[in-house]
């Protein structure tokens, strides 16, 4: 089975499938302390970005979704990711069972509105294509974080553990009206 990645362009930014050339950026991105803060605090070693670099190709290719890298326009390197998966985390069927949302972006990245944009721009798309419930999953002292998801329709679900963190998980049904 193939499945085209789509490409999305906004004011600032192209949602595109990732590339091999991008694999040293992603894992660069990953092993910086600060992008993995309220993920899991670890940073990832370049193994583990492999792990979850081809994840990421072959979601698309299992469940026509998936995540897409996010390019500034004029820049030639990824600045992070954005988009759709299941990660199978064992949280229980109001969470499992439905497409999970997601977003990474660079430390140089942050503060310039370039989350909401590329989370917006990957959740309209989703509304359009694919549809129904999404979840995701925030360190609860994430604030720019939570603050997105609250912007893109997400309620709280109920708090939990993960990986011997604690996490709130939101869900939303639909696009905010």
């Amino acid at each position: 089975m193939s499945r085209t990645i789509p490409t999305i362009n906004t004011s600032r930014l192209t949602l595109r499938g990732m590339r091999a050339e991008d694999f040293s950026r992603y894992a660069e991105i990953w092993s910086t302390p600060e992008v993995v803060e309220h993920i899991n605090g670890e940073p990832w070693s370049r193994s583990k970005a492999w792990d979850g670099f081809l994840r990421n190709a072959g979601h698309w290719q299992i469940t026509g979704f998936g995540q897409w890298a996010i390019q500034r326009h004029r820049e030639p390197e990824i600045s992070g990711q954005v988009g759709f998966f299941y990660a199978k985390r064992n949280l229980g069927e109001d969470f499992d069972d439905f497409p999970e949302a997601g977003w990474v972006l660079s430390p140089e990245a942050h503060g310039q509105g370039l989350g909401i944009e590329a989370v917006r721009a990957a959740h309209d798309w989703f509304d359009r294509v694919v549809t129904g419930r999404l979840v995701c999953m925030i360190a609860p002292e994430h604030s720019a974080s939570l603050k997105i998801a609250e912007a893109l329709g997400y309620e709280a679900l109920r708090d939990a553990e993960y990986e011997e963190s604690a996490v709130k998980l939101l869900a939303r049904k639909g696009p905010p009206q």
